[in-house]
């Protein structure tokens, strides 16, 4: 690799905000992003977890790292947390909207048949995975478009274009509901909408996953594995490569693009 190529997927003295840090696939990116030199403005509800976390990449990596615990369910936590970046008035390069409501099997109105999907959780699924990126993208907007090669990256999903394949599901506890998919959906018309409109400072880009592999029954898994090319489930490792590379100038010509990384699901 050449020291040119090696330059421009670096990331020292560039700033990385990521929200759902915490969880799975939020800590495997930003490792991946220490490692490559970022600072990091870490963003997460789980206060304890996002400490570890940063204190784990500081010992790792000798990285900067800012924690910000905030639920991005709430609206005013939402309007606070920009208000203390913008006052920060830290040069942002690049945003990672990676937080999402996924529910649990165990959630009311949530992992039922359509019909028994309720109004509630739409809305918190809806609030999390779609309104909260359109307010964090558009209240840092000052930010971004005063740092040269500001990007954004959306973590959308499959299913916000894909329709489930309702045969993976039976007989487990697993579900797809329809407030999952419409806001992964409208997160990825958003990518291009911002693509365009906030063109040519800020690229947006998206990576849609295909499934991670994360203790499904075995039943899920096998028949989820027989459906992909690649004979596999996903790991998050598989999307730390995607994300860092949308998100580092080696992609300076790429934007409104949605890359897959699902194995070869959707190319059937």
């Amino acid at each position: 690799m050449s020291a040119h190529v090696r330059e421009r997927f670096g990331f020292t003295g560039r700033t990385v905000l990521l929200t759902g840090a915490a969880g799975h696939l939020g800590r495997t990116l930003a490792d991946a992003f220490a490692e490559l030199g970022a600072s990091l403005l870490l963003v997460d509800r789980d206060h304890d977890a996002l400490a570890a976390l940063a204190n784990a990449l500081r010992d790792a990596h000798g990285a900067t790292v800012t924690a910000h615990a905030c639920d991005l369910e709430d609206e005013r936590a939402r309007q606070a947390l920009v208000t203390a970046l913008l006052a920060a008035r830290t040069p942002l390069h690049t945003v990672v909207n990676n937080a999402a409501f996924v529910g649990t099997s165990a959630l009311a109105g949530w992992a039922v048949p359509f019909e028994q999907q309720t109004t509630d959780t739409w809305r918190r699924a809806i609030e999390v995975n779609l309104t909260a990126p359109f307010e964090l993208v558009r209240g840092l907007l000052p930010l971004l478009r005063a740092t040269p090669g500001a990007n954004i990256v959306n973590i959308g999903s499959i299913y916000g274009a894909l329709g489930p394949d309702w045969a993976l599901y039976a007989d487990t506890p697993m579900a797809n509901p329809a407030a999952y998919a419409a806001s992964k959906g409208g997160l990825l018309q958003l990518t291009r909408w911002l693509a365009t409109t906030c063109a040519p400072a800020i690229r947006v880009n998206a990576v849609s996953p295909g499934g991670i592999a994360r203790g499904q029954p075995d039943a899920f898994v096998e028949r989820y594995v027989a459906r992909t090319p690649l004979a596999r489930m996903a790991s998050e490792a598989d999307l730390a490569g995607a994300v860092t590379f949308l998100a580092s100038d080696l992609a300076a010509y790429i934007t409104g693009q949605v890359l897959a990384v699902d194995g070869g699901w959707s190319a059937w």
